[in-house]
C-alpha cells in the first residue's frame, strides 16, 4: 500500500515529522523514538489500513495502548507506531452476565470510572494510565487478583487484526487457539482493538498501607507470606521496601492491602494479622471507591532510566528468597524492591489454559533501579550479583515488569511447551513476524 492509499484510506490522524504533535506523539512513556508515522486511528477500518500498510511498505510497527512498556514497545525509529488511544470505548453489553466491551486503546483509569456508576469492576493493574491491552495481554496482577485471577482469565473474547489486516473474532468457540495465545502471548499476533470482559460486582474495599521499620524487614516478610498461603481470598496484597526515595535501606517496609468488601468485621479479621507482624508505624488503611486504589502513573523526567526485572517464586522456595532479598534491602545501593502475593484464583486455573505459565507461584517479585545512564550503568554489576544469588531459587519472568526484552527474557516469560505451542500460532497469524516489537515468538 502506497502512502497516497493510507491518505485516503486512513480517517484519523497521520503524524509525521515536523507536525505540532509530532514530539509527543513519537514518545511512550518510558522511550523516546522517531517514527516515520504515527497513526492515530479512530476505527477498526483505519487499524486495518494501518497494518496494510505497515506491512507492504515493510516498515517496522510498533502498537501503542497507554504506552508503559518498559522495554518502549510502543515507539520506534524510522518505522509506523498505530496509537490506539482514540479506541477506548466502554461499554456494558449484556447487563446481566456483566459483559463488558473495551476498546484497545483504553486505560484501565479510563474502565475503572466507566464501571463505577454501574457497581462492576475488573481486576486489572493498579496503575490509571496503563493501557487495557498491554496488561492483559501478558497478565494483569491487580487488586483482586487473589479473588479474580489475573485480568487475562477474565477476558471471554477479542476482536483482532492479524498481519494481513483482517479482522477476526478470538475467543472459546471461535478461533480458539488465538484465544489461548492472546491471553499471556503478548501483542505477538495481532492488534485487539476490543476485548470483552466478565466484569464482577463490586463495593467499597479497604485499602491501604500498613508499615514496619526497615530492621524488622526479614520478620515481616517472612511472616507476611507465611499468612497469605490462609488469608481470605478477598485480600491482595504487595511489600515494598528499600525505596531509595525514602531512605533506601533505612526505608520502611510498606506492606499494600487491598480488601474485596465492605464489611469492617470481615476486613479487620483479614487485615489484623498483618498488623501483628512487627512494629506498626503507620496505617491509613480505609474504606475507597475501588477507582480510588488505582494510582497516577508517573512520566520519569528527561534522561532517566528505570531497569526493572521480575521473576517468580514457588511455596519451596519462597523462605530463601525472602531471606535473599531482606539481605539486599539492608545493604546500601540496594534497588527498589516488591512482592506481590498470587495464587487464590490465579493457581486454580490449568497451567495449559492459557498462554500465562506461571500459576503455581505464591509470589511475583521485581527489582527496579532508576536514574541517570552513568547511574544506571554504575549499578548494573552489583543488580547482576543479586541475581544471580536469586537464580537458583527462581523462575519464570512476568512480562509486565521487564526492561528488557532478549531471548533470555522470552524463554524465562514462555517454558519451552508453551513457547512451542505459541510459535504454531504465530505461524498461523503472523507468518512474517510483523507484529515483532514485543516480548517477540518467532513463527520460525
Amino acid at each position: 500500500m502506497r502512502f497516497e492509499t493510507l491518505r485516503r484510506d486512513f480517517g484519523g490522524d497521520i503524524i509525521e515529522p515536523g507536525a505540532a504533535e509530532y514530539a509527543s506523539a513519537s514518545r511512550s512513556v518510558l522511550a523516546s523514538g522517531s517514527p516515520a508515522y504515527v497513526l492515530r486511528p479512530k476505527s477498526v477500518g483505519d487499524v486495518q489500513a494501518g497494518v496494510r500498510f505497515a506491512a507492504d511498505a515493510g516498515l517496522v510497527l510498533s502498537v501503542r495502548g497507554g504506552g508503559h512498556a518498559f522495554p518502549g514497545f510502543g515507539t520506534n525509529d524510522d518505522g509506523v507506531v498505530i496509537d490506539l488511544s482514540r479506541l477506548a470505548n466502554v461499554e456494558i453489553i449484556d447487563k446481566e452476565r456483566h459483559l463488558v466491551r473495551i476498546g484497545g486503546g483504553a486505560t484501565w483509569g479510563q474502565v475503572a470510572t466507566a464501571l463505577a456508576p454501574h457497581g462492576l469492576a475488573i481486576s486489572s493493574g493498579d496503575t490509571k494510565s496503563v493501557g487495557v491491552g498491554g496488561l492483559t495481554l501478558s497478565g494483569g496482577i491487580g487488586w483482586k487478583v487473589r479473588k479474580y485471577g489475573l485480568a487475562l482469565d477474565n477476558v471471554v473474547a477479542a476482536e483482532v487484526v492479524t498481519s494481513d489486516g483482517e479482522v477476526v473474532r478470538a475467543s472459546a468457540g471461535e478461533n480458539p487457539e488465538l484465544f489461548w495465545a492472546i491471553r499471556g502471548g503478548g501483542g505477538n499476533f495481532g492488534i485487539v482493538t476490543a476485548f470483552e470482559f466478565a466484569a464482577h460486582p463490586t463495593t467499597d474495599v479497604f485499602y491501604g498501607k500498613i508499615a514496619f521499620p526497615a530492621a524488622e524487614a526479614a520478620t515481616v516478610l517472612q511472616g507476611w507470606a507465611d499468612y497469605l498461603r490462609t488469608a481470605p481470598e478477598e485480600l491482595t496484597s504487595i511489600v515494598s521496601f528499600a525505596n531509595p526515595f525514602a531512605g533506601g535501606p533505612e526505608a520502611p517496609v510498606e506492606i499494600q492491602v487491598a480488601f474485596d468488601g465492605d464489611d469492617p468485621e470481615l476486613a479487620a479479621q483479614a487485615i489484623d494479622p498483618i498488623r501483628r507482624l512487627g512494629t506498626m508505624i503507620d496505617d491509613d488503611v480505609a474504606l475507597k471507591p475501588y477507582t480510588d486504589t488505582l494510582v497516577d502513573g508517573a512520566t520519569p523526567p528527561p534522561g532517566i532510566q528505570l531497569v526493572t526485572r521480575s521473576a517468580f517464586a514457588d511455596k519451596e522456595s519462597v523462605p530463601e528468597v525472602l531471606r535473599i532479598l531482606a539481605q539486599v534491602g539492608a545493604s546500601a545501593g540496594s534497588p527498589f524492591i516488591a512482592v506481590r502475593s498470587v495464587g487464590g484464583a490465579v493457581s486454580r486455573v490449568p497451567g495449559d489454559a492459557t498462554a500465562y505459565a506461571h500459576r503455581q507461584a505464591e509470589l511475583m517479585f521485581l527489582t527496579t533501579v532508576a536514574g541517570p545512564h552513568l547511574v544506571v550503568e554504575a549499578a548494573r554489576p552489583a543488580l547482576e550479583a543479586i541475581w544471580a544469588r536469586l537464580a537458583p531459587h527462581v523462575n519464570g519472568a512476568y512480562a509486565n515488569f521487564l526492561a528488557t526484552a532478549t531471548e533470555e527474557d522470552v524463554a524465562a516469560i514462555y517454558p519451552r511447551q508453551t513457547y512451542e505451542r505459541l510459535a504454531a500460532v504465530k505461524r498461523q497469524y503472523d507468518p512474517a513476524n510483523l507484529f515483532a516489537s514485543n516480548h517477540n515468538i518467532r513463527p520460525q
